[in-house]
């Protein structure tokens, strides 16, 4: 019975072997994954509520052109009217109903609604220009999680290579104390510095718990394996003038601001065209029933010309022309902004990379140092406290090191935010690119109907990035 099992044993164990090998090659894999800052960027760009938000508030802007557009065309609407009269004395009621069809039609307003069909294009230009300003801030967002995650798993092992240097001294100073070269005191604080290790070493493991949860919030979903290191910094104008020179002429904000400055001047212009005269049409065409009734068919052309309207069409026509005021005040503002933004973004640059060059020196200081005093110490020359101090001084340095590092990297794109370069073209993402013009296609013109094929997959698009 025996003999005939051990086949079946021999089974087992390969099965079980080769499963163990499955799941190790498996976990191999995941941990051989990493993932990068380019993948940071896609899944933000794609699975964003607050973009998709945005496209969607965008679709109302499509919309103001349609409804502009519509009150250049004619307006028709049927009425229908019933009713009865009750007479008194031998005079019969009488019940009449009428079936009319009316169709309105302004000819001439003084241009007053192409003006506001003008505004309501360029509005959609100006949301359009500040959807792509939110797409650079959720991008430079998913650079700083990745980085700040980056930083913080770095200084997990930072910490733990300086946990097992310390385990190292404590049992140096143990065996220095057995032959009697040190005291108690050395072994204590020996021991004092191992703990706070371990205590810090705690708290950066929790600061990259905390760091995930930051990456998912701004990506979607926490990384799927380790991080990788980030690509070489995307290229810079060789100086803060010329990138404050391409800003005013590329960002987003100042572009948005120049279309509400044009935005608000066509709507005083519409303001201003309300105080005109007006032309407009009827026809009517109807039946009416009291015994018998024949159609009929009449039309109308009426004229009208504000005279007086108690100094309301002139408060709005200042109100207009204050908004345009306004909105030129703010196109200045924004420009000065925008090139502030560079300038404080290159000086953060310029000091990243200064901090790096002095902290790498520091580095190396303190590595030698800390060998010198722990050769010293061997020798006696150098208590434990020494050795201690000058391993945390090494500790300190790779920390800054590390900071400046990530630092430097994160200024290059934030001052590529700051121009106007942070965008899926300049970075050169693959991602497919949410064109905003397939839905104002489908409805400037004021279909009358809901837009439905290409409507209905853009639809199915943003649906798409919104759940992924």
């Amino acid at each position: 019975m025996q003999a005939w099992n051990r086949p079946k044993r021999r089974k087992a164990k390969l099965l079980r072997a080769w499963m163990a090998g499955v799941a190790l090659s498996a976990l191999t894999a995941t941990s051989v994954w990493a993932e990068s800052l380019a993948d940071a960027f896609v899944q933000t760009y794609r699975t964003s509520p607050l973009l998709e938000q945005q496209r969607l508030l965008l679709r109302t802007l499509d919309e103001d052109v349609a409804v502009a557009t519509a009150a250049l065309r004619p307006a028709i609407n049927g009425q229908v009217n019933l009713s009865r009269t009750l007479n008194g004395g031998s005079a019969p009621n009488v019940t009449s109903s009428s079936l009319s069809l009316i169709l309105d039609y302004t000819l001439l307003d003084g241009g007053q609604r192409l003006f506001r069909l003008g505004a309501a294009k360029e509005a959609v230009l100006a949301g359009r220009y500040r959807l792509i300003q939110q797409e650079q801030q959720l991008l430079l967002q998913a650079a700083q999680a990745y980085l700040n995650l980056l930083q913080a798993t770095r200084n997990v092992d930072l910490r733990e290579s300086n946990l097992r240097l310390l385990n190292e001294q404590l049992r140096a100073a143990e065996d220095r104390f057995e032959v009697g070269e040190v005291t108690r005191t050395d072994v204590t604080i020996a021991e004092a510095r191992l703990a706070a290790a371990q205590s810090l070493l705690a708290n950066a493991r929790g600061q990259v718990d905390i760091q995930r949860e930051t990456y998912r919030l701004i990506t979607g979903a926490f990384p799927s394996g380790s991080l990788d290191q980030p690509p070489a910094s995307p290229e810079l104008p060789p100086s803060l003038a010329q990138a404050k020179a391409i800003a005013l002429q590329i960002h987003p904000l100042i572009t948005a601001a120049q279309h509400d400055v044009t935005a608000a001047d066509l709507i005083a212009n519409a303001a201003e065209a309300d105080r005109l005269p007006s032309i407009a049409f009827r026809g009517t065409l109807g039946t009416s029933r009291n015994i018998g009734g024949d159609p009929s068919l009449s039309a109308s052309i009426t004229g009208s010309v504000p005279i007086y309207n108690g100094g309301r069409l002139s408060a709005l026509n200042r109100r207009a022309i204050a908004n345009a005021q306004a909105a030129r005040s703010a196109l200045t503002a924004d420009a000065r902004t925008v090139t502030d933004g560079v300038g404080q973004a290159w000086a953060l640059l310029q000091i990243a990379r200064a901090q790096i060059t002095a902290s790498q020196q520091q580095v190396r200081s303190a590595q030698l140092a800390f060998e010198g005093f722990r050769e010293e110490a061997l020798l006696g020359a150098r208590t434990t406290l020494d050795v201690l101090d000058a391993e945390q001084e090494l500790l300190d340095a790779r920390t800054s090191a590390l900071q400046a590092e990530i630092d430097a990297q994160l200024a290059v794109y934030q001052v590529l935010a700051a121009m106007g370069l942070m965008t899926t073209d300049h970075l050169g993402l693959s991602v497919e690119r949410y064109d905003p013009s397939a839905y104002y296609n489908q409805v400037s013109t004021a279909p009358a109907i809901s837009p439905s094929p290409q409507g209905g997959r853009l639809d199915s698009v943003l649906r798409r990035f919104g759940r992924e």
